[in-house]
């Protein structure tokens, strides 16, 4: 995507022009975009439009990339001193007035955290939000403290991080890496980029890739010796900052953040699975961060992070589940939303989908949705998959959950009743795998798949022929998927409760029985289902488990483990318990 609709102005400033872009109304909160290496603004083009709609959105293309110029010489024009006077004068041009939000990526978060640090810019910044890019001076401090007391955790760490970082010695070799990136390099760039970090290509990276990086070795060259030999000892933050983690950074070790707040008095921690350049991989979230950072800033409030026991793999994630207005689809959202996700409750009763999304708002969902649809309509769900896609993202972890209880002889079963059945407890599963899993595959950055099943799927019953069938069958589906998608890096569950307390008791049919009898079987078996008492919430723990450990089949409740060991070691036996006449 380019920056359509851009205003676009020429800012000078030490003798050289940058090309800067505009996006969004001017009397809102300046958020002031910096891009990193080899990348030049166009690299948070998915990220602005996501946030022109609330912020005046500004981009700039640094000094020697994109359509700004280059110093002459390139030599010393790279210095994170003239750099600083660069996104001074940008400011002071697109915000004259008010202090802005700063969002710095790469080498832009890197010259991001001299902006935030130094006397000369306090008062102009209102909030950082730093990813994939340290500060050079804290990275001195750090190698310096663990060269001064070696132990072997500390030296691991060194040349962990020594090792990832093979790419900086590279560029202050002469002359190479420019005639790399003009060359060969630059050439295959855009496919390096697809393959290993998975990022969409379209318009990016833009034309001027190969002159943006033979430029932008001298960022390396003209700063990163000087400042990891003497690091700064005033180099702390006059702004709140909100750190961005992605956990899968293939050149930036998590644990160089380590003592951070040292420096950071007001500091805001978030982690995300994925790699490196997110703001292309992983734009719906960062927006959502973003906005959710700058506007806690400009109330005067601190900025809420999630506080759920899984907060720091699923914060800022898109969850979906269906069947989410009762039960356990909606004790799920709600442990999504504690855990800090961003969470789409589907289901087609309509208010109930509309209370549990507000209710997951209110809870620790940074945003929530509410989506009507019946999962058996497959071309209801290829509507919803697209406008999900479209509004808020590629789903991170879909949770097929939806499903309806059929109770009755197989004779006494009607086609019409296994159709029923199988639409909703099977097909609906299948659509859901099928759209959104697809997307997530298509976007090459992993994630996960829950199918709710039953401990009915092992376990065979005289009274659940056509339920049990279309659990078995979501059990199977499961199994073949993860078996697909390993490769892809989509985790796959099958989720298999006992008898827990919703109420599926209450609204499954009874085949074979008049409507009175079947009223009658309906209390009797929420009777005994409260009794039981094993409530939906131990069940969406289970599931929020599940994903944290990519664990393939997932019984819950003790019956149910049971059921799967007997399943397993004794089948003569379970068949025998398959004669008896269960409540449901």
């Amino acid at each position: 995507m380019t920056l359509e609709g851009a205003r676009e102005r020429r800012v000078r400033t030490g003798g050289i022009e940058l090309c800067v872009a505009e996006l969004g109304d001017p009397a809102q909160p300046t958020v002031v975009l910096v891009h990193g290496y080899p990348d030049s603004k166009e690299v948070w083009s998915e990220v602005a439009d996501r946030l022109a709609g609330r912020f005046h959105v500004v981009l700039y293309d640094v000094r020697g990339h994109g359509r700004s110029t280059a110093p002459k010489p390139l030599r010393g024009g790279f210095t994170l001193e003239k750099l600083t006077d660069d996104f001074l004068a940008v400011v002071d041009a697109v915000s004259p007035g008010r202090p802005v939000h700063l969002v710095g990526h790469d080498w832009g978060s890197v010259q991001s955290w001299e902006f935030v640090t130094v006397k000369r810019t306090e008062g102009r910044i209102a909030s950082f939000t730093s990813m994939s890019g340290p500060s050079l001076d804290h990275f001195g401090h750090w190698i310096a403290q663990r060269v001064r007391r070696p132990t072997p955790h500390r030296v691991g760490q060194l040349l962990g991080q020594g090792a990832r970082s093979w790419y900086v010695y590279l560029l202050h070799t002469p002359v190479l890496p420019e005639l790399a990136w003009r060359g060969p390099l630059g050439r295959r760039w855009p496919g390096i980029l697809r393959r290993v970090e998975k990022v969409p290509g379209g318009d990016y990276p833009t034309r001027s890739l190969p002159r943006d990086a033979a430029h932008g070795a001298w960022l390396y060259r003209d700063n990163v010796r000087s400042r990891l030999r003497r690091p700064r000892t005033d180099a702390y933050a006059h702004a709140p900052v909100q750190l961005i983690t992605p956990l899968g950074d293939a050149f930036l070790s998590e644990r160089l953040y380590d003592g951070l707040e040292r420096w950071v008095p007001r500091l805001t921690r978030r982690t995300l699975p994925a790699k490196h350049w997110i703001p292309r991989t992983r734009p719906d979230q960062l927006a959502s961060w973003i906005m959710e950072f700058v506007t806690a800033v400009e109330g005067g409030r601190t900025a809420r992070t999630a506080a759920g026991r899984y907060a720091d793999r699923f914060g800022g994630q898109l969850v979906l589940v269906t069947g989410a207005a009762s039960g356990i689809g909606r004790a799920t959202a709600y442990a999504f939303a504690e855990a800090g996700a961003r969470v789409v409750a589907v289901d087609r009763d309509e208010d109930g989908a509309a209370r549990t999304a507000e209710r997951a708002r209110l809870i620790g969902a940074p945003e929530a949705w509410a989506e009507t649809v019946d999962v058996s309509d497959g071309e209801a769900m290829e509507r919803l998959a697209k406008k999900v896609a479209a509004a808020y993202g590629v789903v991170d972890v879909l949770v097929n959950n939806a499903g309806i209880g059929l109770s009755g002889s197989f004779f006494d079963t009607t086609t019409e009743d296994w159709r029923r059945v199988l639409d909703v407890n099977l097909w609906g599963v299948l659509h859901g795998c099928r759209l959104f899993g697809k997307q997530m595959a298509e976007r090459g950055q992993g994630g996960h798949i829950v199918n709710t099943a039953s401990a009915a799927a092992y376990q065979p019953s005289k009274s659940l022929p056509a339920y049990s069938t279309s659990k078995a069958a979501v059990l199977m589906l499961s199994e073949c998927l993860r078996a697909e998608l390993a490769g892809q890096g989509i985790g796959v569950s099958a989720i298999c409760p006992g008898f827990v307390h919703t109420n599926i008791t209450s609204t499954a049919r009874f085949t074979g029985v008049d409507a009175e009898e079947e009223k009658r079987r309906q209390k009797r078996a929420a009777r005994l289902y409260g009794l039981r008492g094993y409530p939906p919430e131990k069940v969406a723990d289970a599931i929020l488990r599940a994903v944290v450990r990519n664990q393939a089949v997932v019984p819950v409740t003790p019956e149910a483990r049971g059921m799967r060991f007997m399943s397993r070691f004794a089948p003569r036996a379970l068949r025998a318990v398959a004669r008896w006449q269960p409540p449901l």
